[in-house]
């Protein structure tokens, strides 16, 4: 398989590293130092303009996909409807456009097949209904949903003070319809069996049928009927759409950006929230707007050092939970690190449909957790499928990998070692990165 990636940057290059290992790839930028970034991996690199035919016309050639992932929002359409054109009538190819302005595009992921695009992506969006998600429960850090909202993803922190401190995987009451698929403890990444022992600050994934994850949420505080106060640092784009998705919900909201005319735009967009003109760094601000008692509070500004000072800083002063942003790919564990409870990229929703594309036939959906320690992978099975037919128990499935839930038509279950997965499964794996590529050939 062929990629082209026009665009060097950080979602470009992180493509490209995903990527290179198992396909060719060329990656093009009219940035020299982008370029020489991208000379560190084993990929073709042209320097000049993605969007010049001259270039696409000796670059396309056998090519199944091209991404464009520029800070152009009309230099990736135009990549895109040019390529597209370059082909007609020769092996057809795939096209991935990322966007920024919500003018383009009003939901995270779109297809404009009429326009020579097969799949929009606006991260912005993508981020802001991810942190709308998580803010949906607030004792998580991470949610996910799968086969159509018949199966949940669900990640909590332990606190010191949660009453699963010390016990054993084997001492826990879960429903029958949910699976702890996963213990994040410092740099581990731990597949849990019966013994292993639940220990403070332990990040827990928990995979199952979304009415029994109602009863995994008491486990971790989540008090009900309760109006969280939240507040969102940065206004623009991130954080308005992040407050237009959350703003329907019953929350108290408030605002924060230090662009004044930013600020009478989504106030006048957003009469019901108050937005406040200001710097999110300033303590005395943060004090005088309560900030003890929020919640939550989001840093979304285009800044990732700004987004982890004021992260920190509304930690330090009181806030129950704080998530920030950060575009830098290197600083999502840092900002864990340093206490932020949640570090969320808007990179990761463009790589994961990118990797759907590359990864090859049945796979549905695919997100990355923990700042990609690991991927849960939704994949459908096919009558070609090894995994078809068997009993799992007769199934050599790879060490770092674990098939968390199958929905067979309308049942969602948590299979067992005499179960046997059916042509239409689908199956939701939970997956270390040195796993994915043998889980891969099972369903192939």
């Amino acid at each position: 398989m062929k990629a082209v990636i026009i665009g060097a940057g950080e979602v470009g290059y992180h493509i490209a590293k995903s990527l290179y290992q198992t396909i060719d790839v060329v990656i093009i930028d009219i940035d020299e130092d982008a370029c020489e970034k991208a000379d560190g991996l084993d990929v073709q690199v042209i320097h000049g303009n993605g969007a010049n035919v001259s270039i696409l016309s000796n670059v396309l050639e056998n090519a199944d996909l091209l991404v464009s992932v520029t800070g152009n929002d009309e230099v990736n359409i135009v990549a895109c409807m040019a390529s597209k054109l370059l082909v007609e009538g020769k092996k057809p190819i795939k096209t991935i456009a990322r966007v920024t302005n919500p003018d383009y595009i009003d939901r995270p992921v779109a297809k404009r097949t009429q326009i020579g695009i097969d799949i929009m992506i606006c991260p912005e969006l993508a981020l802001a209904s991810e942190v709308a998600d998580v803010l949906s429960i607030p004792s998580a850090i991470d949610s996910e949903v799968f086969a159509d909202g018949k199966v949940e993803m669900m990640e909590f922190v332990v606190r010191p003070d949660n009453i699963l401190v010390g016990k054993q995987m084997q001492d826990l009451q879960l429903s029958d319809c949910c699976i702890v698929s996963a213990l994040f403890r410092n740099a581990e990444v731990i597949i849990p069996h019966g013994a292993d022992t639940i220990q403070a600050n332990d990040h827990m994934v928990v995979i199952g049928k979304p009415d029994a994850m109602k009863d995994i949420r008491g486990l971790f505080g989540e008090v009900t009927g309760k109006r969280s106060k939240i507040l969102i640092i940065g206004g623009g784009v991130v954080g308005f759409y992040l407050a237009k998705l959350i703003n329907k919900n019953d929350v108290d909201l408030k605002m924060i950006d230090n662009n004044r005319e930013r600020c009478e735009c989504v106030a006048d967009e957003l009469p019901e929230i108050l937005v406040l003109h200001g710097d999110g760094t300033d303590v005395n601000l943060l004090k005088e707007e309560g900030v003890h008692e929020m919640d939550v509070v989001i840093t979304v500004t285009d800044s990732d050092e700004k987004n982890m000072l004021c992260a920190l800083l509304s930690k330090q002063l009181g806030a129950k939970k704080v998530i920030a942003r950060a575009d830098r790919s290197e600083y999502v564990m840092l900002f864990e690190m340093v206490g932020i409870d949640s570090a969320i990229s808007p990179r990761e929703a463009t790589v994961n449909e990118v990797l759907k594309l590359t990864m090859g036939t049945g796979i549905e959906a695919l997100t990355t957790i923990e700042g990609e320690k690991a991927d849960i992978i939704e994949y459908t099975v096919s009558n070609k499928s090894k995994i078809a037919g068997k009993p799992l128990r007769k199934i050599k499935f790879p060490v770092g990998a674990l098939i968390s839930m199958v929905v067979h038509e309308s049942e969602t279950i948590v299979p067992r070692g005499d179960y046997v997965i059916l042509e239409g499964d689908r199956v939701v794996v939970f997956s270390l990165p040195s796993a994915v590529s043998d889980v891969e050939r099972l369903f192939k």
